[in-house]
């Protein structure tokens, strides 16, 4: 029995010291920019002989915290893949230099304690959340970055040491050694400077590192930029390199010049000059990307994947304007015919209930996911002045559309902003929101849908990254917008607010700064940005977008002076809408502020108006000439008035209230 017992732990010493492929080096904390952002993350493998098949082999990343529970949380096939002249793979970040020959996100290993671990299987074998296991397993190796050992994964893992990379944001990695002697102290690991595709004791075939250079950053449609290749040593024949500019729209229509060079035999660089085609289409701004294809075994790419933009000049501005320097009248509601009949001659809470019955309709609305609303806000938030930007609330500014906040440095990138914050409300993304699978694909929803409020292009706005998470979720009243910008976003963020009470039921608005879940304030101040940043064509515009995707409308843009009738100076008053001739409905007259004070302002898009003002008895008690965009001054007492306007034998009635 001893005998036998001998056998089996020489057989298992043996495996355990002669795996065809090991974890050679991991590097899970790395960051060289000081954003603590890991853009060179890597694990590199190593195969017993070299230029060696991977087929059958998995790697699995595993989730050490309380709420992983040892668990898989990525995993690789590694089908198709062999690794170099030296037995190496590297798998990494596109920053990690020399580039690695498979490329994953950054920030997507974890910091630990974790680990991760080559099995024979597939990548179907480990769905996400799959607890840690030793069948098949081939190589391991627990890691943290000066965290407690996770002892329940290091004996699911069957291993006895877990290895420390150094603390959060060190530049070390952890490297595997073996003195070659096959015995159980034959293996050690060290923590210390990284090196991805090279042997960790500095021995094997050194490879000529070839580098990718594009000087500048930005480019014009018609612009020349040249692409340098460079080896890090002459080169003993001459080095023939393909490489591809192509990158989504991006293609050979875009641009000429040669896409194969040759460094001569004894020399170290070549460059070939591109140049852009400077087309009539507005195709948006676009990316091309310099991808060198693949290189003989004796050298490695240094870099590859190179990112550059190209500004398209054929923009598009539109009639109307931005927040910043609204216009009034241009942009007409599409509003179906007698979409709001049903709210005629209410009050108080039935009045909020037709709006309700309207905005939030089972069987009509719809909603879309999460990843839906950058497609929409792309749509709803163009700028108007540039059609390859979008319009950033709060900071006032356009900014590329190309330039979606994509990782965790939000720096010059735009994201998604509710107004009505999900902590605030309640509600959040699943796993179904992850999809951008357009207009027609849509979510049935009611007023007790409360979770759609996390996807409601209503209540959601371009804003810039930074700026989006200095607002957090404050109230409005706490957050009142970057210091020196106009407040151009005010009545807007006001009217998105006040729609989300009416639309999801358990949302309120209310005055002060309520913590109470789903309550948001300050009541007071929304009001009276509603009043003094009145609905401009933008607004117009994007209402007409979101209810192309939702089939419903934020009614607060389209008749701002209900918000007074359930929060402001009419409420409990009965609403009837507001009165116009068949003939003039084609043109949108704006008058506001409502209430007013002093200064009345008439837009719309004819140069000049006839106006009357009559009291509440019909008595006119004025009547003047005002050009568009410019206002008429009132000195009457306060109550309520008729303001006609007339133009071109065309009038049309509105209601104000003069305070």
């Amino acid at each position: 029995m001893k005998k036998i017992t001998l056998i089996l732990f020489l057989l298992f010493v043996s495996l355990g010291f002669s795996q065809t492929v090991v974890i050679n080096e991991l590097d899970s904390d790395t960051t060289f920019e000081g954003n603590n952002i890991d853009n060179h993350e890597f694990v590199e493998l190593l195969s017993e002989t070299p230029n060696f098949s991977l087929d059958g082999y998995v790697l699995v990343f595993f989730n050490g915290s309380n709420s992983g529970n040892d668990s898989s949380y990525y995993t690789i096939d590694l089908d198709g893949y062999t690794t170099d002249v030296n037995g190496l793979f590297l798998i990494g970040n596109n920053s990690v230099s020399p580039i690695p020959n498979l490329i994953i996100p950054s920030n997507l290993i974890q910091n630990g304690a974790d680990a991760v671990a080559i099995y024979l299987g597939d990548d179907t074998d480990f769905p996400e959340g799959t607890m840690a296991t030793q069948t098949n397993l081939v190589d391991a190796l627990v890691y943290d970055t000066s965290d407690a050992d996770d002892v329940a994964l290091m004996a699911l893992l069957g291993v006895s040491t877990q290895y420390n990379e150094g603390s959060g944001n060190n530049t070390n990695s952890i490297q595997r050694f073996d003195d070659g002697l096959g015995n159980a102290n034959s293996i050690t690991y060290t923590s210390t400077t990284p090196t991805p595709r090279a042997l960790n004791d500095g021995s094997g075939m050194v490879l000529n590192g070839v580098l990718i250079s594009v000087v500048d950053a930005y480019f014009n449609e018609g612009d020349s930029f040249d692409v340098t290749f460079t080896t890090e040593q002459a080169v003993d024949s001459d080095l023939i390199l393909d490489f591809t500019l192509n990158n989504e729209g991006f293609n050979t229509s875009d641009f000429t010049g040669n896409t194969q060079v040759t460094i001569p035999t004894g020399q170290n660089t070549i460059t070939s000059t591109i140049t852009l085609v400077d087309d009539t289409m507005d195709e948006g701004d676009e990316e091309f990307k310099v991808v060198l294809q693949t290189v003989p075994n004796n050298y490695v790419r240094l870099n590859n994947n190179i990112e550059r933009r190209v500004v398209d000049n054929d923009f598009v501005v539109a009639a109307y304007g931005t927040p910043l320097n609204p216009t009034f009248g241009i942009v007409s509601s599409t509003q179906p015919d007698g979409y709001y009949n049903s709210i005629d001659g209410l009050s108080g809470a039935a009045l909020e209930q037709a709006l309700q019955d309207i905005i939030a309709e089972e069987g009509v609305v719809r909603a879309q996911t999460y990843s839906d609303i950058i497609d929409i806000l792309e749509e709803a938030d163009q700028n108007p002045e540039n059609s390859n930007q979008v319009w950033l609330v709060y900071t006032e500014q356009g900014r590329a559309k190309l330039d979606y906040q994509t990782t965790s440095n939000n720096v010059g990138t735009w994201n998604r902003e509710h107004t009505f914050p999900r902590s605030l409300a309640g509600y959040n993304s699943i796993d179904l929101d992850d999809f951008r699978d357009g207009k027609n694909t849509f979510w049935n929803t009611t007023a007790d849908s409360l979770r759609h409020g996390n996807s409601d292009g209503h209540a959601l706005r371009a804003a810039d990254g930074p700026e989006n998470s200095t607002r957090n979720n404050q109230h409005y009243g706490q957050y009142n917008g970057p210091t020196a910008t106009a407040g151009s976003f005010k009545g807007d963020v006001a009217r998105s607010v006040l729609y989300m009470q009416i639309r999801y039921n358990g949302l309120s608005v209310e005055n002060g700064f309520p913590d109470v879940s789903g309550q948001m304030g300050d009541l007071a101040t929304l009001l009276d940005w509603h009043r003094n940043d009145p609905p401009d064509d933008f607004e117009m515009n994007r209402n007409n977008v979101i209810y192309e995707w939702q089939i419903n409308r934020n009614p607060f843009i389209d008749n701002p002076d209900l918000v007074e009738y359930i929060w402001g100076n009419q409420m409990g008053n009965v609403w009837n809408n507001p009165l116009s001739v068949d003939q003039f409905t084609a043109e949108t007259i704006k008058v506001y502020p409502n209430p007013v004070k002093d200064k009345l302002y008439i837009s719309g898009n004819k140069q000049q108006y006839n106006v009357s003002v009559f009291s509440a008895e019909g008595r006119v008690v004025l009547t003047q000439k005002v050009d568009n965009n410019s206002y008429l001054d009132l000195e009457l007492a306060s109550g309520l008035y008729m303001v006609t306007i007339e133009t071109n034998g065309e009038s049309i009635t509105k209601k104000i209230v003069i305070e």
